[in-house]
């Protein structure tokens, strides 16, 4: 398992990243996260094939900047037809529904990689000493490619959420 310790930090502080070092043009991975408790609520990236795929990962719906970052996301994926936004944390299922349904989140899917931390060791942002996803998104095409990746520098700085949308609008 590849450890990175140069990428990533909390508060200035490094932290260990665990999987591959993932870039725009890589084949996005599969993965295998959860909308319930239960093994037969898990979906993946084929869920998603031939859509446009915003996916913002955050530690956990529970902190301010989590919760900043998933209600950005889902007031711009209402504008955004041609693609989804999914979002994914570690957080159990059942607070997750518990965030959106308090917060009013209804434009964007929300999973948790809490069960087998697929997403986060396939996309190289598992946190070795929190066991929590990385900050940042990832964009995909209806193809299957990577076309933006970002892990923000600071697990306490919100993503470029711009520089993401951009390059989702040049997509066709």
């Amino acid at each position: 398992m590849q450890k990175r310790t140069d990428v990533y930090k909390f508060k200035g502080n490094p932290l260990t990243l665990l999987g591959p070092a993932l870039k725009a043009g890589d084949k996005a991975p599969d993965f295998k996260i959860r909308k319930g408790l239960l093994p037969e609520s898990t979906f993946g990236l084929d869920s998603f094939a031939g859509k446009h795929l915003v996916i913002s990962f955050a530690p956990s719906l529970d902190t301010a900047v989590c919760a900043t970052q998933t209600r950005k996301f889902n007031e711009k994926a209402a504008s955004l037809p041609d693609a989804t936004v999914l979002t994914v944390t570690v957080d159990l299922p059942p607070a997750q529904s518990r965030f959106c349904t308090t917060e009013g989140i209804q434009n964007l899917t929300v999973g948790s990689d809490y069960a087998e931390k697929s997403f986060g060791l396939a996309y190289g942002i598992l946190v070795e000493e929190m066991q929590t996803l990385a900050r940042g998104v990832v964009v995909v095409d209806k193809t299957g490619v990577i076309r933006h990746f970002e892990i923000t520098s600071d697990i306490i700085v919100e993503p470029d959420y711009d520089a993401a949308l951009a390059v989702l609008s040049g997509l066709k």
